[in-house]
């Protein structure tokens, strides 16, 4: 069976200190514990010592995230942060191919599969974003695009535990615009990420992992979602930065 995740993605928020206020709030808000709910925040890069330190102080129910990472070891990659860079520092988890990366910065597929890749090969946690722009979802050819993307994503991949891997399918046109996608449909793209998962690595390991929906995920439409068959649990933008909100998305979770 999957553990339901909840992850909170900061994105360019937060200083270091205010990292910190959100973590502490966040472990006091589940002082009792996140049941089988796996929950993961995603905190900006100079932020991620700070929560880690946090996280073992408090002994706090959440695991740290990072949002980006590079597939090389180390070199002149200036701004770049390499795997095991992030594993000294107490990373699990790690957002690749967001809509933000791919749309601002020109990431590809390619560059999405040589990060997991990477994440895998430091025992860190991929969470391997995919989704449609506007127009191909007004085309009605979204669920080919995302099915082709992870086919992409996933080029090459050995998955021996399934939980160590992870999508997070996020309609492009949903995220931050206060537009959100109703839980069929999550559930209709969803269940075809599944069956391609199941194509590339068979049923078994398909059944394993989990699949989160991101786009304008909040407290108030989390359950919705989460009823869903092939919906596991939410990647949450903006819901995320206050501490009270996040952990409501956790309780709707356990």
């Amino acid at each position: 069976m999957r553990n339901r995740m909840i992850a909170g993605n900061w994105k360019m928020n937060k200083t270091y200190t205010e990292g910190v206020i959100l973590a502490q709030g966040l472990a006091k808000e589940l002082a009792d514990g996140s049941g089988d709910v796996d929950v993961v925040v995603c905190p900006p890069a100079v932020d991620l010592k700070g929560v880690a330190e946090v996280i073992e102080q408090e002994a706090a129910p959440f695991a740290l995230g990072a949002q980006n990472v590079y597939w090389e070891e180390k070199g002149a990659f200036t701004g770049e942060t390499a795997p095991d860079m992030l594993t000294n520092v107490g990373v699990r988890y790690c957002i690749i191919g967001h809509s933000e990366r791919r749309g601002y910065f020109g990431e590809t597929d390619e560059d999405v599969n040589r990060k997991a890749k990477a994440l895998m090969a430091h025992s860190l946690i991929p969470i391997s974003c995919c989704g449609e722009p506007l127009e191909v979802r007004e085309a009605g050819t979204h669920v080919d695009f995302v099915v082709d993307q992870i086919k992409k994503d996933t080029a090459g991949l050995t998955i021996e535990d399934p939980s160590a891997y992870v999508v997070a399918y996020e309609p492009i046109w949903a995220i931050g615009t206060g537009k959100t996608a109703t839980a069929d449909d999550a559930q209709e793209v969803c269940a075809a990420i599944r069956a391609t998962l199941t194509e590339v690595f068979g049923a078994t390991t398909a059944d394993g992992i989990r699949i989160l929906y991101g786009g304008s995920a909040k407290p108030e439409n989390v359950a919705g979602f989460l009823d869903q068959r092939d919906v596991d649990g939410a990647l949450v933008g903006g819901a995320s930065l206050k501490a009270d909100s996040f952990a409501a998305m956790v309780r709707a979770a356990m």
